[in-house]
């Protein structure tokens, strides 16, 4: 992601390549779930590009893509159309008050994620509308689909996967024999560094209200599949699909996943990621296999995936 921080440095979107991450309590994601309905009729076709910054080029792009037949996984399928685009940190980081950015010109590991998947899901509704992929996109970044300010945004990614799966948009995948380590959420880089974030240095108020949200959903969340079993076969890892969202756990002090991507079966029977590189400075489907991508990034201990 807030890669998610994303890179770390640059917290952003989510804070992983950036979002922050945590885990919600029963109650929170009852309210979730009770409040989506409400968020869509709030933010309706007719008003959503009122608060929507973008521009033609972007517009048009998405009705184009939208116009597309995927082919096999849609998610992978848009992926690869996103391929070869910049690499840019913190793009979100434009409007005070918030608004929806829309940008298809500049991607980090958080924005390619959530551009992805507010096309497929536009798509999946048999929908060819910018607005219809505007309110796509509104629903995946903020709580509950509701855009109401810098802190509706969903910046640690652990906020984000909880958020989502409560929505209904995504579902985690598992492993059960290989899953084996407990995954402990401790969220508190925003209100530690809130010098790093254009918005938290203009409005310092913000960081208390960032730094309760943080002890709020930290603490055990899941297990997570260790880097070392990345390296198994297809067959092995028969659970994991193309065009599955993956983010990396690490153990970089004060956020919880590190980077997002997509998983992509590569023709050598390895998984590899598909994601938007700081390294090579644009969206690329690494041609090493994640085993190696992980290896060389040693605060990487292993993974976990959710599906659309």
């Amino acid at each position: 992601m807030t890669q998610i921080l994303l890179s770390l440095l640059f917290p952003l979107s989510l804070l992983s390549c950036h979002n922050a991450t945590s885990k919600q309590t029963t109650e929170t994601r009852q309210q979730a779930s009770t409040q989506l309905s409400t968020s869509e009729k709030v933010d309706t076709t007719d008003n959503i590009l009122s608060h929507t910054i973008y521009t033609q080029t972007d517009s048009a792009r998405v009705v184009e893509l939208l116009k597309m037949k995927p082919t096999g996984n849609d998610a992978l399928f848009y992926a690869r159309k996103l391929k070869g685009i910049p690499y840019v940190a913190s793009t979100l980081e434009v409007a005070d008050p918030e608004q929806l950015v829309v940008n298809l010109r500049e991607l980090d590991c958080t924005t390619l994620v959530e551009t992805t998947l507010a096309l497929a899901l536009t798509k999946r509704q048999h929908s060819d509308s910018f607005a219809d992929y505007c309110h796509n996109l509104q629903r995946l970044r903020y709580w509950d689909g509701q855009m109401n300010g810098y802190l509706s945004r969903l910046h640690y990614f652990s906020w984000w996967w909880h958020n989502n799966k409560d929505k209904g948009i995504i579902k985690e995948v598992t492993l059960p024999t290989k899953y084996t380590t407990v995954i402990n959420v401790q969220n508190n880089y925003m209100s530690v560094h809130p010098d790093r974030y254009k918005f938290l240095k203009l409005h310092p108020e913000w960081v208390d209200s960032i730094a309760r949200m943080e002890q709020r959903y930290n603490g055990p969340d899941g297990r997570y599949l260790m880097e070392q079993y990345t390296s198994l076969s297809q067959k092995e890892l028969s659970a994991i699909h193309d065009g599955d969202l993956i983010a990396i756990v690490t153990t970089k002090k004060g956020i919880d996943y590190s980077h997002l991507g997509f998983a992509v079966w590569g023709k050598d029977g390895k998984l590899h990621l598909l994601n938007a590189s700081s390294i090579h400075h644009k969206v690329v489907e690494e041609p090493k296999t994640l085993r190696q991508y992980l290896k060389e990034h040693p605060s990487s201990i292993g993974i976990r995936l959710w599906r659309m």
